[in-house]
C-alpha cells in the first residue's frame, strides 16, 4: 500500500452525532485512504473501534442509521418513571442509564469483523516510531480516551491498562473500553476497575471531560510523518471565535463547565497546524444525547459528514484542497514536531 493512501485518524466525541463521524470516514475511503490507526473520545470512540476493526464505510452507515438510538437509554425500571426516579438513579448510581445496551451493541457490531479484544487489533508497523515499536501494550491500531475521576487526569486505552489496572491489553474487552469512553457524566454510569497504583477503584467517564478531540495522540517527534493524521470534528470550527451566552444560574453553570472541560482542546484547535488537518462537520445543532433523533435527521448528520471531507479535500474558495506535501512542507520540516 502506498503511504499516501494511508492515514490516522482523531474522532472528536459528541453522542449521537457521532453518525456524522462515520459520513466522513465513508468519503476519506472512497477517495482511497486506508487508516493505520484511529483514536477517539466518547462517540469517536465507537466510531473509531468499528474502523479499526475494518468496517468499511457502506457498513458503518447501515449499522449506525439502523441502530434505535433510543434503546440505549436503559435505566433501572424505577428511574424510568419522572425526574425523581431519574434523580435517585444518579444519587444511588452516579448515573441515569447502566450503559449495558450501548456495551453489548457495540460488542456485536465488533463481533461482525471477528473483533473482541485488542488481540484481534494488532498494529504491524515495521516503520513506527520507537515508543510503539518498542512497547508491546502500544502496538495496537484502536486506542480510546477516558477521563479518571479518581486522578483528575486521561487516560488511554489500552495503553495504561497493564500499567494502572494490571490488565493484559491482548485481554482486554474492545467494547469495555469504548464503554469506559462513552460514559457522559451523570446519563450513564461511570466505568470502575481497581488501581493498583493506588488501591483505589477508578471511577472512569467520558472522555471529553479532558480532552474531546486528542489530535495530538499519534504525533510523533523522531521524524517526519509519512502520512498524514486527520481530525474529524463535531462541534463547530475551531477556529471560530466561541461565546457562551449567560442569562441566569443555569447558563453561567453550563458556560462553566463547557470552559473547564473545553479549555485544553481550545487551545490546541486553534493553532494552524491542527486547523490544517481538520475536517468540520456541521452537525445542524443536534444535542449529543438526543437518542429521539429522527431517521431523516440520521441521514443529514451522515451526509454533512461525507460533505465535509469532500470539501476538505477539494478546497473550495476559502481554503486550498488538501495537498500534504504542502502541509509538512509548512508545518513538519522546520521544527519536526508534528505528525
Amino acid at each position: 500500500m502506498n503511504n499516501e493512501c494511508n492515514a490516522d485518524l482523531v474522532l472528536e466525541g459528541g453522542g449521537v452525532k457521532g453518525i456524522a463521524l462515520a459520513g466522513a470516514v465513508s468519503m476519506l475511503e472512497e477517495r482511497g485512504y486506508r487508516f493505520r490507526r484511529v483514536a477517539g473520545t466518547s462517540a469517536g470512540s465507537l466510531v473509531g473501534s468499528l474502523v479499526a476493526a475494518g468496517i468499511r464505510g457502506d457498513r458503518l452507515r447501515e449499522m449506525m442509521q439502523s441502530v434505535s438510538l433510543r434503546q440505549f437509554r436503559d435505566p433501572p425500571v424505577f428511574a424510568r418513571y419522572g425526574p425523581l426516579g431519574a434523580f435517585i438513579s444518579v444519587m444511588a448510581y452516579k448515573g441515569w442509564c447502566k450503559g449495558d445496551r450501548l456495551r453489548s451493541w457495540v460488542a456485536e457490531c465488533l463481533q461482525e469483523a471477528g473483533v473482541q479484544t485488542f488481540a484481534d487489533l494488532p498494529l504491524d508497523d515495521e516503520g513506527a516510531a520507537p515508543e510503539l515499536q518498542d512497547d508491546p501494550d502500544r502496538r495496537f491500531r484502536f486506542v480510546a480516551m477516558v477521563s479518571d475521576l479518581s486522578q483528575g487526569r486521561l487516560v488511554t486505552l489500552p495503553w495504561e491498562y497493564r500499567a494502572r489496572f494490571g490488565v493484559d491489553p491482548n485481554e482486554a474487552s474492545v467494547a469495555d473500553a469504548v464503554r469506559a469512553s462513552s460514559a457522559i457524566p451523570y446519563f450513564f454510569r461511570p466505568a470502575r476497575c481497581p488501581d493498583q497504583l493506588t488501591g483505589e477503584q477508578a471511577w472512569l467517564v467520558d472522555g471529553g471531560m479532558l480532552s474531546n478531540f486528542p489530535i495530538g495522540v499519534f504525533d510523533r517527534v523522531d521524524a517526519e510523518p509519512r502520512w498524514p493524521t486527520f481530525g474529524i470534528k463535531l462541534s463547530g470550527d475551531p477556529a471560530a471565535l466561541r461565546v457562551n451566552r449567560i442569562g441566569g444560574v443555569f447558563s453561567l453553570s453550563r458556560a462553566m463547565l463547557s470552559t473547564m472541560t473545553g479549555f485544553y482542546d481550545r487551545l490546541q484547535t486553534i493553532r494552524p497546524e491542527v486547523v490544517a488537518r481538520t475536517i468540520v462537520v456541521d452537525t445542524n445543532g443536534v444535542s449529543a444525547t438526543d437518542f429521539d433523533l429522527s431517521a431523516s435527521a440520521s441521514a443529514r448528520l451522515f451526509e454533512n459528514g461525507r460533505q465535509a471531507a469532500a470539501l476538505f479535500l477539494d478546497g473550495d474558495g476559502r481554503r486550498p484542497a488538501w495537498d500534504f506535501e504542502a502541509y509538512k512542507n509548512r508545518f513538519r520540516r522546520p521544527r519536526m514536531a508534528l505528525t
